[in-house]
């Protein structure tokens, strides 16, 4: 993938941030700006906010990977957890596209994340099942065997007490119930147990903004077997995975393959 021209942009529940991504070092070409994500997040609003973030960086006409929280297939957008229920069955890489005035190419959050943890980050050289796991509005989650991706895992919405575990272990949730760090852990490894009771993963690698203070709630996760470990380029991952996503698509890969 020798492309590094390409631009990144991670649209979540609360925040759309972009940045150009330097694909030699999978990181960071310039510091990122994000702008917040506009309730109700429909797509006209969440594309003209897309648009500012590129406009910041004076970018057109070059490749654009843009990733999406929920389904995406072939560039539409099949579900919409934690934004406008709009979404649903919108040609999102078109709509991009015309607004950004780049080619677009739309990819779930949690795997586009994945791509760059398996390519750059805590994934790197692990050829056994590896699932990411994004902490934020939401739980976003990307499954890797052997080094390919299962694409648009949705493992957030797994039931845990009778709720979606995201309801229950996102970051939002710890923030709204004002839940300790001891307490949201309790909940963080009840998932995660019930995860590789599914799944029996070699490794957990926990992203989202929340990784950046892993040390505070990693250490107090029992009752699971996996080794688990901080994403290490945090919540920097779906930005440069985005522009992994939209070098694939420049040059013919499929998604899926991006980290080969």
């Amino acid at each position: 993938m020798s492309l590094t021209n390409v631009f990144g942009v991670d649209i979540g529940g609360s925040g759309i941030k972009g940045a150009p991504v330097d694909l030699e070092r999978g990181d960071l070409a310039d510091e990122r700006f994000k702008v917040l994500t506009p309730q109700p997040a429909t797509p006209d609003a969440v594309a003209d906010r897309v648009r500012e973030v590129a406009e910041h960086f004076g970018w057109a006409g070059r490749p654009v990977g843009v990733t999406f929280p929920g389904v995406v297939t072939d560039g539409t957008t099949r579900t919409a957890a934690n934004v406008d229920k709009g979404w649903i069955g919108v040609d999102a890489a078109g709509l991009l596209s015309d607004r950004i005035g780049s080619p677009v190419t739309v990819v779930n959050d949690a795997d586009a994340a994945g791509y760059a943890e398996m390519t750059f980050g805590a994934g790197r050289g692990r050829t056994g099942t590896v699932v990411l796991l994004t902490f934020g509005t939401g739980i976003g989650s990307a499954v890797f065997t052997g080094g390919r991706l299962v694409p648009n895992t949705e493992l957030g919405h797994l039931e845990l007490d009778g709720h979606e575990a995201e309801k229950r272990a996102s970051t939002k949730a710890k923030e709204d119930r004002d839940l300790s760090w001891q307490q949201w852990a309790r909940r963080v490894g009840k998932y995660l147990a019930h995860v590789e009771m599914l799944l029996s993963p070699e490794l957990f690698v926990i992203g989202g903004g929340v990784s950046r203070k892993a040390e505070k709630f990693l250490p107090l996760i029992e009752g699971v077997r996996a080794e688990i470990v901080p994403a290490q380029l945090q919540n920097n991952a779906g930005i440069v995975g985005a522009g992994m996503a939209a070098a694939a698509a420049a040059h013919g890969v499929a998604a899926a393959a991006v980290g080969d």
